[in-house]
């Protein structure tokens, strides 16, 4: 398996957000997540997109940080928030989500983030699990579901690094 820094509007990146949002709407019975997102939110130095892929070159998971600073939607200066982390459901319980999220944490830390947040719901009992088991705890409510009773919002500090660095992986 290796992960690989792609843009959101990479063909692999578009292929595996059409399936979490198929999951979303099976899990919430809606239409997914329409939270606005723009490839250009994940480019470098505000952003990073991964994907992982196994040793065919199938796209297994994917996650993402946008740079977030204080709005009306509730983010804090020096935050970085993750968006669309999935992992297909074949290839669960490989340890690819705990694998993302270290990367996509090491990496806003370099680029001088100095938070980590995340919105899930309540039908996602296994992201939920992740989070807490990483160091996330529950926070005051941000972003585009911040008023659904579904929704769960949670904050990790970053540890500061030196710089951004070479491969994520």
């Amino acid at each position: 398996m290796h992960i690989r820094q792609v843009s959101f509007g990479h063909a692999d990146a578009v292929k595996l957000n059409d399936r979490v949002q198929r999951e979303y709407a099976e899990r919430y019975g809606d239409e997914g997540d329409v939270t606005p997102l723009d490839p250009a939110m994940f480019a470098p130095p505000h952003g990073l997109y991964l994907i992982a892929y196994d040793e065919n070159g199938t796209p297994l998971a994917t996650g993402g940080w946008r740079r977030q600073d204080t709005n009306p939607e509730g983010y804090a200066d020096g935050d970085a928030e993750i968006k669309r982390m999935y992992v297909t459901p074949e290839a669960r319980g490989r340890g690819l989500a705990r694998r993302l999220l270290a990367a996509l944490e090491a990496d806003a830390s370099a680029a001088g983030r100095t938070r980590m947040v995340l919105e899930t719901g309540t039908e996602q009992p296994e992201a939920i699990t992740l989070y807490e088991s990483s160091g996330y705890a529950p926070c005051a409510k941000f972003g585009h579901y911040r008023h659904s009773e579904l929704s769960r919002c949670y904050a990790k500090p970053l540890v500061p690094t030196q710089g951004r660095g070479g491969d994520p992986a």
